[in-house]
């Protein structure tokens, strides 16, 4: 159970803040000057993640970030803190389920994924061209 818990604050924090996915710029000023010598770990963090799973990733990113977009419209609606933390704890059970199910990923692959793109810029380009190419596939069957 706490290991369900822990993925899911890792997840909501991640989907909460994925903007270094969005801008490769801001995945490279996240910490260049904490960890300047990086580039033989980079390499071997991009060949450890096949491109199975970045598509993978990149399915249930698009979920996520659609379950991110719709509590963060309801949260900057709410002023009542506990009504808040209850929509926060709602969004992440949603994420975490939506990752779930997606096929080819399971949670922890999921963070992995997203922790390692955040200090590997080849794989967040990786991730970035999956997630363009899926988009389109994705648009029709989120618009129900």
């Amino acid at each position: 159970m706490t290991t369900r818990y822990i993925a899911a604050a890792l997840l909501t924090a991640a989907a909460f803040g994925l903007v270094p996915l969005s801008t490769p710029a801001s995945a490279q000023q996240a910490a260049p000057e904490t960890q300047p010598i990086q580039a033989q770990p980079e390499s071997k963090g991009e060949a450890a993640v096949s491109d199975q799973k970045i598509e993978a990733f990149a399915v249930a990113y698009l979920q996520v970030d659609k379950i991110r977009q719709e509590y963060a419209a309801k949260l900057q609606a709410t002023q009542d803190a506990g009504a808040k933390q209850q929509l926060q704890t709602e969004g992440s059970k949603q994420m975490v389920q939506a990752v779930e199910g997606s096929p080819g990923i399971s949670v922890e692959e999921y963070n992995s994924i997203l922790t390692a793109a955040q200090n590997d810029p080849a794989l967040v380009k990786r991730v970035q061209e999956k997630l363009q190419e899926s988009a389109p596939t994705q648009q029709p069957a989120t618009q129900q």
